[in-house]
């Protein structure tokens, strides 16, 4: 990393494709940039665990895991795709697990459901998937996080979101409580994909 006064160099990884096939690949970078920054808590998505489950075998075991499940009813109402057993598991190896509403996602969503207008949370989903829908699940992760008190908002986080299934994306950050989001501060991309 060549750094001076005004700028530092630092690498990004690009993927060809989103989707699941990168997820080994993000943790890796994942657990570099953590120890060159000395970041201690990681915030991810996961809605089976397996990505979960992942980060626990290739990160840092000092590194604090917060693991971020889709909201209860996501796909089918009253389903929760994270099975109690495997909730259990990481809760026991050490990983905190976060069920809420997204907050790209809640009552705006039932907004447009049932009168077909679209809020303002849904217009700030769209824009972030302008980067990709990776970079849009690690900034929502972030702040669902910070909201339940999962995430300090004066601490950096590595945030980790995917396209779909497993993960593609992760970023430094700064969060924020979703009523204050414009506090949050993307600092670093440390991977997504390249044609989003």
């Amino acid at each position: 990393m060549e750094a001076n006064a005004l700028f530092q160099d630092i690498s990004c990884r690009y993927f060809t494709k989103p989707g699941p096939a990168n997820t080994l690949a993000v943790l890796e970078a994942v657990g570099r940039r953590a120890k060159e920054l000395a970041i201690g808590r990681v915030v991810l998505a996961t809605c089976s665990g397996r990505t979960a489950f992942e980060a626990i075998k290739r990160l840092d075991p000092a590194l604090e895991i917060v693991a971020v499940t889709h909201v209860t009813g996501f796909a089918e109402p009253n389903v929760q795709k994270l099975g109690e057993e495997d909730r259990r598991k990481l809760t026991e190896k050490g990983v905190k697990v976060l069920t809420c509403a997204h907050a790209f996602g809640g009552v705006g969503r039932g907004v447009r459901n049932k009168v077909g207008a679209y809020q303002v949370d849904e217009i700030m989903a769209f824009t972030l998937r302008i980067f990709g829908q990776g970079t849009k699940v690690a900034v929502e992760i972030a702040l669902m996080a910070a909201d339940a008190g999962l995430i300090r908002t004066d601490e950096d986080v590595i945030a980790v979101g995917g396209t779909g299934k497993g993960a593609d994306s992760a970023l430094v950050l700064r969060p924020a409580t979703s009523s204050h989001i414009f506090d949050l501060k993307v600092k670093e991309v440390i991977c997504k994909p390249a044609n989003p």
